[in-house]
Parts: C-alpha cells; structure tokens; sequence
C-alpha cells in the first residue's frame, strides 16, 4: 500500500466518522449563508474523488458521474450552483456517491506508479501531474473534516 493510499484512508476515515449521527436535516445545515452544508463538503469530496479518478485513468465522466464530478468545482470554487439540491442531499445519497468515489479512488492510490506522470486539470483549475493528484486526494478529506467538526460544535447546531 502507497503512503497516499495510508494518509487518504486515515483522513478519510474521520471524515466518514465526522458524519455519523447526523440526520438529512443536518447535513443541509450551515454555518451562514456562503458555507457549504456538511451534505454539500461530503459531496464534494465525492466528486473531487471521481473527477480526478476518471482523468487519471482517461474514463469519460458521463451521466451522474458528471454531475457528482460537478460538485468538486461548481458552487464550490466558482460561481455556478451547486449541482444538487436540498431537498437531493440526503445520508443516503452521501452514502452512495462516498462508496463512488472510495471505489474510484481506492485502486489507483494503492498502486499510484502507473499514473504519476499523468496529466490532469484540478478542481482549482491548475494542471497537475498524477502524484499531485494524489497528494492532494489524501488530504483532501481531513480538510473537511475540519469544517464538519466546525459546524457541529456550532452554538444553534443539533
């Protein structure tokens, strides 16, 4: 198992943890009004995961995978909606589109040599090769993890 593939499951580990208990109510809460949700960061992880995933491995983003894909840039780090909506963002559609992106993810950081010099655009919009990719797959959880943690200790947050 790679060192990305030992960080991203140990972050990502305490994102999932991050997430247990919460209802489909709170995962729509925010902290103000240009916050993500904990639905919204959990998606987003998702989708990061899949669009990078897909690139690394040339697979077209297609169908709901594009959209999930969609929710690592849009509403997130541009200007565009986010591409679901409230009503959508259930623990049941989290579920679903974490257990797409670890199944994306999951066989390429363990084995990531045959993708390190493969070029892909970032969710920041930068080109970066294969081990930036998975740099920044593995730490990408913990930083959200921080945020849920921070929006669950909220004064009115329950």
């Amino acid at each position: 198992m790679s060192d990305f593939a030992v960080t991203w499951d140990l972050v990502r580990g305490r994102f999932l943890g991050a997430l247990e208990g919460l209802t489909d109510e709170q995962l729509n809460r925010r902290v103000h009004k240009n916050a993500l949700s904990i639905g919204e960061m959990a998606l987003h992880v998702a989708g990061v995961e899949v669009y990078f995933s897909y690139q690394l491995t040339g697979t077209p983003i297609e169908g709901e995978v594009a959209r999930l894909a969609a929710a690592a840039t849009d509403g997130v780090v541009n200007d565009k909606p986010f591409p679901y909506s409230v009503e959508e963002i259930t623990l049941a559609k989290v579920a679903e589109a974490l257990a797409l992106g670890k199944a994306a993810v999951e066989p390429l950081i363990t084995n990531p040599d045959p993708y390190r010099e493969v070029k892909i655009v970032s969710a920041l919009g930068p080109v970066i090769d294969g081990t930036g990719a998975f740099a920044r797959l593995a730490y990408h959880p913990a930083y959200h993890q921080a945020q849920v943690y921070l929006t669950r200790s909220a004064p009115d947050f329950n």
